[in-house]
């Protein structure tokens, strides 16, 4: 049982100090280059995962996350909620003002339909009665 314990736990060391020699960047590497961790590591299983550990690994760092750039979700994008408001702002701006024009036609119809125009039409200046034929349009008061 001894000797099952001692091949897995050899087998652990050498295969997590494997792979966090491949998953840590190259720069970051102290001692030697990556490339020549993974021999060190290969040809000397529990050794060479001992010294990686003690000398090669960067210090106060996990395994270096995956730096890749991954679209935001719009509830977590600061720009898109304002954005996403100014256009509710716009949409409700917009609303209002074609119901204020719905409403002014809606007024000019009502008065429109209820008697003649006035300074509309051609028998607009009849009906003023301003009695100087020759200057249309003009309503003098004497």
């Amino acid at each position: 049982m001894l000797r099952v314990v001692v091949v897995v736990t050899v087998l652990v060391v050498f295969v997590y100090g494997l792979v966090d020699v491949i998953r840590t960047d190259r720069r970051q590497t102290k001692g030697i280059s990556k490339p020549a961790w993974i021999v060190v590591q290969v040809v000397l299983p529990v050794i060479g995962a001992v010294l990686w550990f003690l000398i090669g690994r960067p210090r106060g760092t996990g395994p270096s996350p995956a730096s890749y750039s991954h679209p935001v979700a719009p509830d977590d994008d600061p720009d898109f909620l304002r954005n996403l408001e100014i256009r509710r702002r716009n949409q409700a701006e917009a609303e209002r003002l074609r119901k204020l024009k719905r409403e002014m036609d809606a007024k000019d119809r009502k008065l429109g339909g209820e008697g003649p125009a006035q300074g509309h039409g051609s028998g607009s200046d009849e009906a003023h009665g301003s009695g100087d034929a020759g200057t249309p349009g003009t309503d003098e008061v004497k």
